[in-house]
Protein backbone atom coordinates (compact mmCIF):
# COMPACT_ATOMS: atom_id res chain seq x y z
CA UNK A 1 0.00 0.00 0.00
CA UNK A 2 0.96 3.70 -0.61
CA UNK A 3 1.13 4.78 3.13
CA UNK A 4 3.22 7.76 3.86
CA UNK A 5 4.55 8.44 6.96
CA UNK A 6 3.07 11.53 9.07
CA UNK A 7 4.26 13.90 11.72
CA UNK A 8 2.41 17.04 13.04
CA UNK A 9 3.74 20.02 12.02
CA UNK A 10 2.25 23.14 12.63
CA UNK A 11 4.37 26.47 11.28
CA UNK A 12 5.18 28.91 13.05
CA UNK A 13 3.41 31.42 11.43
CA UNK A 14 0.06 29.65 12.52
CA UNK A 15 1.25 30.01 16.52
CA UNK A 16 1.94 33.68 15.80
CA UNK A 17 -1.87 34.04 14.17
CA UNK A 18 -3.41 32.04 16.47
CA UNK A 19 -1.80 34.13 19.60
CA UNK A 20 -3.02 37.42 17.72
CA UNK A 21 -6.80 36.46 17.20
CA UNK A 22 -7.16 35.44 20.73
CA UNK A 23 -5.46 38.62 22.32
CA UNK A 24 -7.73 40.46 20.10
CA UNK A 25 -10.77 38.61 21.43
CA UNK A 26 -13.96 40.64 21.46
CA UNK A 27 -15.79 39.47 24.05
CA UNK A 28 -19.59 39.00 24.77
CA UNK A 29 -22.00 39.88 27.52
CA UNK A 30 -23.77 37.46 29.65
CA UNK A 31 -26.66 37.00 32.32
CA UNK A 32 -25.11 37.62 35.63
CA UNK A 33 -24.61 34.25 37.73
CA UNK A 34 -26.34 32.17 35.23
CA UNK A 35 -23.64 29.46 35.43
CA UNK A 36 -23.51 27.22 32.33
CA UNK A 37 -27.93 27.81 31.79
CA UNK A 38 -27.48 29.70 28.79
CA UNK A 39 -24.18 28.29 27.41
CA UNK A 40 -20.44 27.85 28.52
CA UNK A 41 -20.06 30.97 30.89
CA UNK A 42 -17.46 34.11 29.85
CA UNK A 43 -15.25 33.24 33.29
CA UNK A 44 -14.42 29.66 31.73
CA UNK A 45 -13.83 30.68 28.24
CA UNK A 46 -11.60 33.33 29.53
CA UNK A 47 -9.63 31.22 31.63
CA UNK A 48 -9.11 28.87 28.60
CA UNK A 49 -8.29 31.41 26.35
CA UNK A 50 -5.65 32.63 29.06
CA UNK A 51 -3.84 29.16 28.93
CA UNK A 52 -4.18 28.97 25.58
CA UNK A 53 -2.66 31.87 24.84
CA UNK A 54 0.38 32.21 27.76
CA UNK A 55 0.59 28.66 28.72
CA UNK A 56 -0.46 26.18 26.31
CA UNK A 57 3.09 24.86 24.47
CA UNK A 58 1.78 23.20 21.14
CA UNK A 59 5.06 21.78 20.34
CA UNK A 60 4.84 19.92 23.38
CA UNK A 61 1.64 18.94 22.44
CA UNK A 62 3.33 17.85 18.83
CA UNK A 63 6.13 15.91 20.27
CA UNK A 64 3.69 13.66 22.17
CA UNK A 65 1.45 13.10 19.53
CA UNK A 66 4.45 12.56 17.49
CA UNK A 67 4.99 9.75 19.70
CA UNK A 68 2.80 7.52 17.54
CA UNK A 69 3.55 6.10 14.54
CA UNK A 70 1.55 8.31 12.21
CA UNK A 71 0.60 8.01 8.44
CA UNK A 72 -1.49 9.48 5.50
CA UNK A 73 -2.94 7.03 2.44
CA UNK A 74 -5.13 7.50 0.15
CA UNK A 75 -7.78 5.07 0.12
CA UNK A 76 -11.08 5.81 -2.38
CA UNK A 77 -9.50 9.36 -3.62
CA UNK A 78 -9.75 10.69 0.16
CA UNK A 79 -6.39 11.50 1.85
CA UNK A 80 -6.79 9.71 5.02
CA UNK A 81 -4.73 9.97 8.49
CA UNK A 82 -4.21 7.62 10.82
CA UNK A 83 -2.53 6.30 13.61
CA UNK A 84 -0.80 2.70 13.56
CA UNK A 85 0.58 0.67 16.64
CA UNK A 86 1.27 -2.97 16.43
CA UNK A 87 0.82 -5.05 19.56
CA UNK A 88 3.37 -8.10 18.85
CA UNK A 89 2.76 -11.73 19.19
CA UNK A 90 -0.53 -12.68 19.44
CA UNK A 91 -2.28 -9.76 18.39
CA UNK A 92 -5.17 -9.01 17.10
CA UNK A 93 -6.45 -5.79 14.38
CA UNK A 94 -9.26 -3.33 15.82
CA UNK A 95 -9.88 -0.07 14.80
CA UNK A 96 -11.13 2.73 16.55
CA UNK A 97 -13.10 5.63 15.91
CA UNK A 98 -13.40 8.81 17.13
CA UNK A 99 -16.21 11.49 16.82
CA UNK A 100 -17.35 15.00 16.93
CA UNK A 101 -15.69 17.18 18.91
CA UNK A 102 -13.05 14.73 19.12
CA UNK A 103 -10.45 13.53 17.14
CA UNK A 104 -7.86 11.14 17.18
CA UNK A 105 -5.96 12.84 20.12
CA UNK A 106 -9.12 10.90 22.25
CA UNK A 107 -7.67 8.01 21.83
CA UNK A 108 -3.96 8.66 23.16
CA UNK A 109 -4.55 7.13 26.63
CA UNK A 110 -6.07 4.09 25.62
CA UNK A 111 -3.81 2.49 23.00
CA UNK A 112 -1.12 1.50 25.38
CA UNK A 113 -3.89 0.09 27.44
CA UNK A 114 -4.88 -2.39 24.11
CA UNK A 115 -1.20 -2.35 22.11
CA UNK A 116 0.62 -3.64 25.10
CA UNK A 117 -1.59 -4.45 28.01
CA UNK A 118 1.05 -6.86 29.64
CA UNK A 119 2.83 -3.83 31.15
CA UNK A 120 -0.39 -1.34 31.99
CA UNK A 121 -2.55 -3.95 34.42
CA UNK A 122 -4.05 -6.23 31.40
CA UNK A 123 -1.65 -9.27 31.65
CA UNK A 124 -4.20 -11.65 31.10
CA UNK A 125 -5.23 -10.32 27.59
CA UNK A 126 -3.16 -10.63 24.42
CA UNK A 127 -2.78 -7.46 22.74
CA UNK A 128 -4.71 -5.80 19.72
CA UNK A 129 -2.73 -3.54 17.17
CA UNK A 130 -4.92 -0.58 16.61
CA UNK A 131 -5.23 1.34 13.95
CA UNK A 132 -7.19 4.91 14.64
CA UNK A 133 -7.89 6.59 11.94
CA UNK A 134 -9.37 10.72 11.28
CA UNK A 135 -12.78 11.00 9.89
CA UNK A 136 -12.23 13.05 6.90
CA UNK A 137 -12.11 16.46 7.20
CA UNK A 138 -10.76 16.27 11.05
CA UNK A 139 -7.79 16.40 12.33
CA UNK A 140 -5.26 15.76 9.27
CA UNK A 141 -7.51 13.77 6.92
CA UNK A 142 -8.20 15.71 3.81
CA UNK A 143 -11.74 17.13 3.65
CA UNK A 144 -14.00 16.43 1.23
CA UNK A 145 -16.07 19.18 -0.67
CA UNK A 146 -18.73 16.76 -2.39
CA UNK A 147 -21.47 15.91 -0.28
CA UNK A 148 -22.30 12.60 0.35
CA UNK A 149 -19.36 11.55 2.99
CA UNK A 150 -21.65 10.31 5.90
CA UNK A 151 -20.69 7.18 8.07
CA UNK A 152 -22.11 4.84 5.77
CA UNK A 153 -19.52 5.92 3.44
CA UNK A 154 -16.72 6.49 5.86
CA UNK A 155 -17.36 2.66 6.50
CA UNK A 156 -16.43 1.65 3.57
CA UNK A 157 -12.94 3.59 3.51
CA UNK A 158 -12.63 2.17 6.73
CA UNK A 159 -12.73 -1.38 5.20
CA UNK A 160 -10.90 -0.54 2.74
CA UNK A 161 -8.43 0.94 4.67
CA UNK A 162 -7.99 -2.16 6.93
CA UNK A 163 -7.75 -4.87 3.67
CA UNK A 164 -4.69 -2.07 2.61
CA UNK A 165 -2.80 -2.71 5.99
CA UNK A 166 -3.49 -6.66 5.85
CA UNK A 167 -6.22 -7.23 8.17
CA UNK A 168 -9.27 -9.35 6.43
CA UNK A 169 -10.74 -10.39 9.82
CA UNK A 170 -10.95 -7.08 12.59
CA UNK A 171 -12.70 -6.05 15.79
CA UNK A 172 -13.95 -2.30 15.32
CA UNK A 173 -14.89 0.18 18.29
CA UNK A 174 -16.42 3.68 18.74
CA UNK A 175 -18.08 6.12 20.42
CA UNK A 176 -20.42 8.86 18.81
CA UNK A 177 -19.91 9.40 15.33
CA UNK A 178 -17.76 6.60 15.25
CA UNK A 179 -20.02 4.28 16.82
CA UNK A 180 -22.06 5.12 13.97
CA UNK A 181 -19.40 4.63 11.67
CA UNK A 182 -18.47 1.19 13.32
CA UNK A 183 -22.31 0.14 13.29
CA UNK A 184 -21.83 0.54 9.20
CA UNK A 185 -18.91 -1.39 9.37
CA UNK A 186 -20.64 -4.59 11.15
CA UNK A 187 -23.89 -4.23 8.70
CA UNK A 188 -22.38 -3.81 5.64
CA UNK A 189 -18.91 -6.03 6.50
CA UNK A 190 -20.43 -8.86 8.53
CA UNK A 191 -17.60 -11.31 7.46
CA UNK A 192 -14.75 -8.62 7.48
CA UNK A 193 -15.97 -8.15 11.55
CA UNK A 194 -15.49 -10.16 14.25
CA UNK A 195 -17.49 -8.00 16.82
CA UNK A 196 -18.05 -4.20 17.61
CA UNK A 197 -17.55 -2.73 20.59
CA UNK A 198 -19.66 0.59 21.35
CA UNK A 199 -19.79 2.94 23.89
CA UNK A 200 -22.54 4.72 22.33
CA UNK A 201 -25.75 3.77 20.33
CA UNK A 202 -26.03 6.06 17.09
CA UNK A 203 -28.27 8.88 17.31
CA UNK A 204 -30.12 8.36 14.30
CA UNK A 205 -30.35 4.40 14.64
CA UNK A 206 -34.27 3.30 14.22
CA UNK A 207 -34.89 -0.55 14.41
CA UNK A 208 -37.98 -1.26 12.61
CA UNK A 209 -40.98 -2.13 15.09
CA UNK A 210 -43.84 -2.74 12.86
CA UNK A 211 -45.96 -5.30 12.31
CA UNK A 212 -44.85 -8.72 13.57
CA UNK A 213 -42.72 -7.83 16.13
CA UNK A 214 -43.65 -6.73 20.24
CA UNK A 215 -45.02 -3.51 21.00
CA UNK A 216 -42.46 -0.81 22.54
CA UNK A 217 -42.17 -1.58 26.20
CA UNK A 218 -42.60 0.29 29.26
CA UNK A 219 -38.78 0.90 28.97
CA UNK A 220 -38.58 1.64 25.50
CA UNK A 221 -41.86 4.26 25.32
CA UNK A 222 -40.09 6.27 28.52
CA UNK A 223 -36.72 6.59 27.05
CA UNK A 224 -38.02 7.71 23.76
CA UNK A 225 -40.12 10.31 25.37
CA UNK A 226 -36.77 10.94 27.67
CA UNK A 227 -34.73 11.22 24.63
CA UNK A 228 -36.97 13.89 22.85
CA UNK A 229 -36.82 15.72 25.80
CA UNK A 230 -33.34 15.69 25.79
CA UNK A 231 -32.96 16.70 22.05
CA UNK A 232 -35.38 19.81 22.51
CA UNK A 233 -33.43 21.39 25.53
CA UNK A 234 -30.05 20.13 24.24
CA UNK A 235 -29.65 19.07 20.86
CA UNK A 236 -29.64 22.72 18.69
CA UNK A 237 -26.30 22.37 17.92
CA UNK A 238 -26.91 19.07 16.27
CA UNK A 239 -29.82 20.41 14.89
CA UNK A 240 -27.74 23.17 13.47
CA UNK A 241 -25.15 21.56 12.08
CA UNK A 242 -27.50 18.76 10.31
CA UNK A 243 -29.11 21.82 8.73
CA UNK A 244 -26.96 24.82 7.43
CA UNK A 245 -23.58 23.77 8.84
CA UNK A 246 -21.76 26.36 6.32
CA UNK A 247 -23.88 29.17 7.99
CA UNK A 248 -21.96 28.49 11.41
CA UNK A 249 -18.74 27.80 9.78
CA UNK A 250 -17.79 31.14 9.26
CA UNK A 251 -17.88 31.90 12.99
CA UNK A 252 -15.89 29.30 14.15
CA UNK A 253 -13.16 29.36 11.02
CA UNK A 254 -12.23 32.64 11.85
CA UNK A 255 -12.71 32.82 15.48
CA UNK A 256 -10.41 30.17 17.95
CA UNK A 257 -11.97 31.45 20.57
CA UNK A 258 -15.55 30.52 19.16
CA UNK A 259 -14.38 26.64 18.33
CA UNK A 260 -12.88 26.37 22.06
CA UNK A 261 -16.44 27.54 23.50
CA UNK A 262 -18.49 25.63 20.73
CA UNK A 263 -16.41 22.28 21.26
CA UNK A 264 -15.83 22.70 25.80
CA UNK A 265 -19.42 23.06 26.09
CA UNK A 266 -20.02 19.80 25.23
CA UNK A 267 -16.93 18.19 26.94
CA UNK A 268 -18.27 19.59 29.97
CA UNK A 269 -22.08 18.42 29.70
CA UNK A 270 -21.24 15.29 28.52
CA UNK A 271 -18.76 14.20 30.84
CA UNK A 272 -19.47 12.60 34.42
CA UNK A 273 -17.93 16.21 36.24
CA UNK A 274 -20.12 18.22 38.62
CA UNK A 275 -18.60 21.40 38.86
CA UNK A 276 -15.69 22.54 36.87
CA UNK A 277 -14.69 21.86 32.62
CA UNK A 278 -11.25 20.56 33.99
CA UNK A 279 -12.76 18.16 36.66
CA UNK A 280 -12.22 14.91 34.46
CA UNK A 281 -10.01 16.22 31.97
CA UNK A 282 -6.52 17.98 31.90
CA UNK A 283 -6.85 21.40 30.05
CA UNK A 284 -3.67 20.94 27.88
CA UNK A 285 -5.79 17.55 26.51
CA UNK A 286 -8.61 19.97 26.06
CA UNK A 287 -7.34 22.52 24.22
CA UNK A 288 -4.97 20.19 21.84
CA UNK A 289 -7.90 18.91 20.39
CA UNK A 290 -9.47 22.32 20.24
CA UNK A 291 -5.94 23.62 18.38
CA UNK A 292 -6.49 20.45 16.03
CA UNK A 293 -9.66 21.39 15.03
CA UNK A 294 -8.51 25.11 14.47
CA UNK A 295 -4.86 24.60 12.85
CA UNK A 296 -6.37 22.06 10.03
CA UNK A 297 -8.56 24.95 8.74
CA UNK A 298 -11.37 22.53 8.10
CA UNK A 299 -14.26 22.90 10.79
CA UNK A 300 -16.44 23.29 8.05
CA UNK A 301 -16.36 19.78 7.17
CA UNK A 302 -16.38 18.59 10.64
CA UNK A 303 -19.88 19.67 11.37
CA UNK A 304 -21.27 19.32 7.55
CA UNK A 305 -21.23 15.48 8.55
CA UNK A 306 -24.10 15.85 10.47
CA UNK A 307 -25.99 16.75 7.68
CA UNK A 308 -24.99 13.93 5.39
CA UNK A 309 -25.73 11.20 8.16
CA UNK A 310 -29.11 13.01 8.29
CA UNK A 311 -29.35 12.28 4.49
CA UNK A 312 -28.54 8.66 5.53
CA UNK A 313 -29.47 7.60 9.02
CA UNK A 314 -29.19 4.60 10.33
CA UNK A 315 -32.34 2.94 10.08
CA UNK A 316 -33.90 -0.57 9.60
CA UNK A 317 -36.72 -2.35 7.57
CA UNK A 318 -38.50 -5.52 8.58
CA UNK A 319 -36.20 -8.19 8.84
CA UNK A 320 -32.52 -6.33 8.86
CA UNK A 321 -29.74 -6.97 11.78
CA UNK A 322 -26.54 -6.84 12.60
CA UNK A 323 -24.61 -9.88 12.83
CA UNK A 324 -21.33 -9.43 14.26
CA UNK A 325 -22.05 -9.57 18.01
CA UNK A 326 -22.28 -6.09 20.15
CA UNK A 327 -20.69 -5.74 23.04
CA UNK A 328 -21.85 -2.26 24.51
CA UNK A 329 -20.19 -0.25 27.24
CA UNK A 330 -22.86 2.03 28.70
CA UNK A 331 -21.25 4.83 30.95
CA UNK A 332 -23.89 6.68 33.09
CA UNK A 333 -23.18 10.14 32.00
CA UNK A 334 -23.69 9.41 28.43
CA UNK A 335 -26.00 12.24 26.77
CA UNK A 336 -28.86 9.43 26.60
CA UNK A 337 -28.52 5.23 26.28
CA UNK A 338 -31.36 3.27 25.15
CA UNK A 339 -32.58 0.15 26.92
CA UNK A 340 -30.79 -3.19 25.85
CA UNK A 341 -34.70 -4.42 24.56
CA UNK A 342 -34.30 -1.30 21.94
CA UNK A 343 -31.07 -2.34 20.80
CA UNK A 344 -31.72 -5.80 20.56
CA UNK A 345 -34.56 -4.87 17.83
CA UNK A 346 -31.43 -4.96 15.28
CA UNK A 347 -27.94 -5.86 16.81
CA UNK A 348 -26.95 -9.21 18.06
CA UNK A 349 -25.98 -7.98 22.03
CA UNK A 350 -23.55 -10.11 23.52
CA UNK A 351 -22.31 -8.63 26.43
CA UNK A 352 -23.87 -5.49 28.27
CA UNK A 353 -21.76 -3.65 30.69
CA UNK A 354 -23.37 -0.79 32.96
CA UNK A 355 -20.21 1.26 33.58
CA UNK A 356 -19.84 2.30 37.35
CA UNK A 357 -18.31 6.51 35.88
CA UNK A 358 -17.74 8.44 33.45
CA UNK A 359 -19.35 9.90 29.92
CA UNK A 360 -19.67 10.77 26.07
CA UNK A 361 -15.65 10.81 25.98
CA UNK A 362 -15.06 7.24 27.60
CA UNK A 363 -11.59 7.09 26.11
CA UNK A 364 -10.44 10.34 27.00
CA UNK A 365 -12.21 10.20 30.36
CA UNK A 366 -12.21 6.84 31.72
CA UNK A 367 -9.47 5.03 29.23
CA UNK A 368 -8.72 1.95 32.03
CA UNK A 369 -12.42 1.34 32.42
CA UNK A 370 -13.10 0.97 28.64
CA UNK A 371 -10.01 -0.71 27.72
CA UNK A 372 -10.84 -3.24 30.16
CA UNK A 373 -14.27 -3.64 29.14
CA UNK A 374 -12.74 -4.05 25.05
CA UNK A 375 -10.36 -6.51 26.48
CA UNK A 376 -13.14 -8.62 28.72
CA UNK A 377 -15.58 -8.47 25.24
CA UNK A 378 -13.58 -9.12 23.01
CA UNK A 379 -12.03 -12.13 24.72
CA UNK A 380 -14.63 -14.80 23.55
CA UNK A 381 -14.36 -13.89 19.79
CA UNK A 382 -10.31 -13.98 19.40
Amino acid sequence: MNSVPFNVHVPDAALVDLRHRLALTRWPDEIAESGWEYGIPLEVVKRIVSHWRDAFDWRRAERELNRLPQYQFEVDGHKIHYVHVKGGSGSTPLILTHGWPGSFVEMYKIIPLLTDPANHGFADFPPFDVVVPSLPGFGFSQASTKPGLSSRSIAALWHNLMKALGYTRYFAQGGDIGASVSSWIARLYPDALRGVHLNFIPGSYQPYVGPGLPPLSTRESAWLAERGRWIAMEGGYSHLQATKPQTLAYSLADSPVGVAAWILEKFYAWSDGDTDLTERFGIDDLLTNVSIYWFSGNVAATLRIYKENAKEPFRFEAGERIAPPLCYAHFPKEIYGPPREWVERAYSVARWSEMPRGGHFAALEQPVLLARDIHEAFAAFR
